[in-house]
């Protein structure tokens, strides 16, 4: 056969892959909400749109950019205490790398959006070129600002969120890797891969921190952020029965 195949340049079929059909198998019905970054309003309103019997899911980027972090926080940290689950965003991170080593980390928190945390809490007249001496200063006014026992519920913050063959992640997750076996900087920070490559096993993956002119749906990615901070559009996913139903809040 193979001299057949040499003989007359047979060709070999192409690797045709086929498409992503998994059904969507959460465990229980779930309502999934993108980048809140500060728009505390526009949190408010969707809220308002969520089902009595979904989980209520934050991809995380409560802070930063927007103008009411310190509201978000304080909203979003009530609906943990009544069953929401809310994941670690990069901007969490970040803020949480301030509080560590303010000189260190202080000034890129600072460009990506920490002026506007910071102003949230009533701490004003920040430069992003702060000295060292201001940079410990500002900590500690945050940590003074923010209600007891917030810094530690933000440190604990998980990176992913499973519910059956769905995963709720804050930027992205490894298409090579077991779900429950991915990095912390991917799922934080996000990967080319990830919009690339499609997985194969059966695994679907909500995702914000890619802004998207509109929520899309595509092979086995469910992508939410739509910009808030900047767009005034804040967008959910509810999942349940094989469904994804997007709502949104608008200004």
């Amino acid at each position: 056969m193979s001299f057949l195949k040499k003989r007359f340049g047979q060709k070999s079929a192409p690797n045709v892959q086929p498409p992503f059909d998994a059904i969507l198998d959460p465990d229980e019905p779930l309502f999934v909400i993108g980048d809140v970054h500060g728009c505390d309003v526009l949190l408010s309103q969707l809220l308002d749109k969520r089902p009595d019997d979904a989980r209520i899911i934050f991809v995380g980027d409560l802070v930063d950019r927007g103008p009411n972090s310190a509201t978000v926080l304080d909203m979003v940290q009530s609906e943990c205490q009544n069953g929401a689950i809310c994941l670690m965003g990069n901007h969490e991170k970040m803020m949480l790398d301030f509080l560590d080593r303010p000189t260190e980390r202080g000034p890129r928190w600072l460009t990506f959006g920490g002026l506007q945390t910071l102003e949230s809490y009533g701490i004003r007249g920040i430069s992003e070129r702060a000295t060292e001496h201001v940079l410990l200063t500002v900590r500690d006014k945050l940590i003074s600002a923010m209600p007891a026992g917030q810094e530690s519920w933000i440190r604990d913050l998980p990176n992913i969120h499973h519910s059956g063959n769905v995963h709720v992640v804050h930027a992205a997750a490894d298409p090579n890797r077991d779900p429950d076996d991915q990095s912390s900087r991917v799922l934080l920070w996000g990967m080319d891969k990830f919009h690339q490559k499609t997985r194969r096993d059966g695994q679907w993956f909500v995702y914000g921190h890619t802004i998207l002119n509109e929520p899309k749906i595509e092979n086995g990615r469910i992508g939410i952020d739509t910009g808030a901070y900047a767009t005034g559009h804040l967008t959910a996913v509810s999942i349940r029965n094989d469904q994804a139903q997007f709502f949104s809040a608008k200004y």
